[in-house]
């Protein structure tokens, strides 16, 4: 049996990923910071699929955490196939003159270093297994900057070189390192991203039918199901209303 370890599984993205996995027969290891949904996600896929699960609860942007969560590993779940990296966010929308250290901090922390992390802990055993698929969620904010996005796209920009640079040093164990980068997705994102202010988080989709999470589960889904000689290395999706990260036509 395949095992999948999904970071930020207990929504959106994360979440549409898991039922995926879970359809596909993989056993699942969901991580998430929020015991409650953590909890409510395993009841759902168990109540649905014939797989094994096992929830973490910790925060990826704490190493002895992710440490830790890896070390508590049951035998079973220790080998693992495919490590999906989509715990990230974005934190405010002012231009980066009048924005906040503490923001910059929270988004470095948990779209970098906790990507960082979860690989560090995760590749040794799949170098030693000569297999294994990492996938990293990315963002078309990788790829172009935008007007008030300055730290998140760099955070974005990051993950895009450790893609490449992994998939550089890993080729030679037989590992493959793919990304997904989308473009506008309605989740929790924006909600977040504007400290909880639902009115200006649903302005961002104004006027547009923007992603869901099924959309990007839809890539995740076609990056692992490829045969063994071929590797996708990037899939960028965006609405079909946005052309770029700053030009969408709104109707």
């Amino acid at each position: 049996m395949r095992t999948a370890f999904i970071t930020g599984a207990t929504s959106g993205f994360g979440r549409a990923i898991a039922f995926r996995f879970a359809a596909l027969g993989y056993n699942l290891i969901v991580t998430g910071r929020r015991e409650n949904r953590l909890n409510e996600l395993i009841e759902e896929l168990n109540s649905s699929y014939k797989i094994e699960t096992l929830p973490l609860c910790y925060d990826v942007r704490d190493f002895d955490a992710c440490k830790k969560a890896v070390e508590s590993l049951p035998e079973y779940f220790r080998h693992i196939d495919i490590l999906i990296n989509n715990a990230g966010l974005a934190a405010g929308t002012s231009p980066f003159q009048d924005s906040d250290l503490a923001d910059y901090e929270i988004m470095i922390d948990t779209n970098v270093k906790g990507l960082l992390y979860m690989t560090k802990l995760i590749v040794p055993g799949m170098i030693e297994q000569h297999s294994g698929h990492i996938v990293n969620l990315s963002s078309i904010a990788g790829i172009e900057v935008y007007p008030t996005g300055s730290v998140y796209c760099a955070s974005k920009h990051a993950v895009n070189a450790i893609t490449k640079g992994l998939r550089i040093d890993l080729i030679k164990h037989g590992i493959k390192v793919s990304s997904v980068s989308p473009g506008m997705a309605e989740t929790e994102f924006s909600i977040v991203r504007n400290h909880g202010d639902t009115d200006k988080a649903k302005a961002v989709y104004a006027g547009l039918e923007p992603l869901v999470a099924d959309d990007i589960a839809d890539a995740v889904e076609y990056i692992v199901t490829r045969p063994a000689h071929v590797s996708i290395n990037d899939i960028q999706i965006n609405p079909a209303q946005q052309a770029n990260t700053y030009i969408a036509n709104r109707i």
